[in-house]
């Protein structure tokens, strides 16, 4: 049984009037992986794992499939290779390539950059609203705002898990029982989620996934829906005091909306920038040994066999496997940009997951 599941059962145990289409209305999962449904292994590939490391596994997948495949087809492939020169079209293939795949690099980089260039007036406009918007955030939170981003997000969380607690508290003696039963759902799942975001953007720095991923485990757009829908469905047996907290509550989850935003603009700018060093790190061993193989060995000059395997097959895959390392990291970067954008497009109350409808 899932952990959502056993929560939910021992919600309707405790509140035996709420109904269970309720109970699974209000709460959701603390984390994005649970609420999208996805298993370890694809998260860590997609999003957690390190890019590098990521890359790497994928080009020892090629030089496996190519130590496989070739031990089978070796026969066919010595022909082709002594014939037809196989092997100096395949790296000749990869050279082009690589350049190709380094000016794209380079023109996502320029592209990148320039959004940080431009007139005095426009980076006074781009100070003065970040400026206006840490004075807000300072009015809600009632101290300074930490300039680090993690403790900047962590403490946008905690305010509104104070302002859960205070919720939970107003309405404790409240007359409809319903009420009290969603909204101490309601409120335990935000603070749980709370707490787990909080606990993961503590000590984190800007500049690792580590600091969006907290981030995103904070569903604050579905909380704030639940806000509004308790509001408008209980209205009559709301009090003054209750309905301030409610909107003080939902100003804190609204601000840490465009918030997590502007992290999430600046994270995608500092890993399209750390794409481009490492692909053009990466890029001068690929050439080097793309031209080594192309220009010295070719298919003819490879004779022999290594572990029962033939060395012509050891060095075409293993040549292709490192020549392929810049095309492989550009893969793993665009995916996990490419999958945070996805699971990012809206911003507020709007749900586009099936996870939550």
């Amino acid at each position: 049984m899932s952990e959502d599941s056993a929560e939910s059962i021992e919600t309707r145990a405790e509140n035996p009037n709420v109904d269970a289409s309720d109970v699974d209305e209000v709460s959701t999962a603390n984390t994005m992986r649970k609420r999208a449904g996805e298993t370890r292994v694809k998260t860590w590939v997609v999003l957690d794992g390190n890019r590098l490391f990521v890359a790497g596994l994928m080009s020892l997948l090629i030089f496996g499939v190519f130590v496989f495949g070739g031990t089978f087809f070796y026969q066919y492939y010595l022909t082709d290779a002594q014939t037809a020169d196989t092997v100096e079209t395949v790296f000749s293939t990869m050279i082009a390539a690589i350049i190709t795949g380094v000016t794209l690099v380079l023109t996502i980089s320029q592209i990148v950059i320039s959004q940080e260039n431009g007139p005095l007036g426009d980076q006074h406009e781009r100070m003065s609203s970040t400026m206006d918007f840490r004075e807000y955030t300072k009015e809600i939170t009632g101290t300074p705002v930490p300039a680090d981003p993690s403790e900047f997000l962590r403490a946008l969380i905690l305010e509104s898990k104070d302002y859960a607690t205070a919720l939970r508290d107003s309405v404790a003696d409240a007359d409809n029982e319903t009420l009290r039963s969603e909204v101490a759902e309601f409120t335990d799942s935000l603070i749980d989620n709370a707490d787990t975001a909080a606990d993961r953007l503590e000590g984190r720095k800007f500049g690792s996934y580590t600091v969006l991923a907290a981030a995103l485990d904070y569903n604050y757009g579905w909380k704030i829906f639940q806000v509004e829908r308790l509001v408008d469905e209980y209205d009559d047996d709301i009090s003054d005091e209750t309905l301030t907290i409610f909107d003080d509550l939902k100003r804190a989850l609204s601000m840490f909306g465009p918030a997590r935003e502007h992290i999430k603009t600046l994270y995608f700018e500092w890993e399209l920038i750390s794409l481009s060093q490492n692909i053009l790190y990466l890029s001068l061993p690929a050439l080097i040994v793309a031209g080594f193989i192309t220009t010295y060995l070719g298919g003819s000059a490879i004779t022999g066999e290594s572990l029962g395997v033939p060395n012509l097959i050891w060095m075409t895959a293993s040549g292709f496997a490192v020549t392929s390392l810049p095309f492989l990291l550009l893969i793993s970067y665009i995916a996990r940009i490419a999958t945070i954008a996805k699971r990012t497009l809206a911003i507020g109350p709007f749900i586009l997951r099936d996870s939550q409808r």
